[in-house]
Parts: structure tokens; sequence; C-alpha cells
């Protein structure tokens, strides 16, 4: 799986977090699959917005360790 980039990440998080991009590409497809079923709410945009700038505030050591199967 590897080292994932925290950039792109947030990016997907904050522009297409109502359809749960970023959980697909942080390895979580079934919390990615939720997020598909439930974006007409909004509320996973509101959420991955949020999302977004908790990867963005977050120290790479630390966003590697949660999210990289490697590290």
């Amino acid at each position: 799986m590897g080292m994932k980039n925290k950039l792109a990440a947030a990016l997907l998080a904050i522009f297409l977090g109502d359809f749960g991009a970023h959980k697909f590409y942080l390895g979580k497809p079934g919390t990615g699959l939720i997020y598909l079923l439930f974006f007409w709410t909004g509320i996973p945009a509101v959420i991955g917005v949020i999302e977004g700038i908790i990867y963005l505030l977050s120290s790479e050591e630390d966003f590697q360790r949660k999210y990289s199967k490697r590290y």
C-alpha cells in the first residue's frame, strides 16, 4: 500500500469529500461507500471539508502513522 500523500488526501476531502474520494484513497472503502450513499444529504461534504483541514494541519509523521501501512 505504501505512504499516502497528505496534500492529495486533503484536496480529495475538500473537493470530493461528499463522494468519499479521500476515504477510498486512504484505503477505507467501507467508510467511502457510506459517504457515497449519503452524499445527497450534504453532510459528507461538510465532514470532508473538516477532515481535509485536519489532514492539512496534522504533521506529516502523524498523518503517515495513521494512514500508511508501512510507517
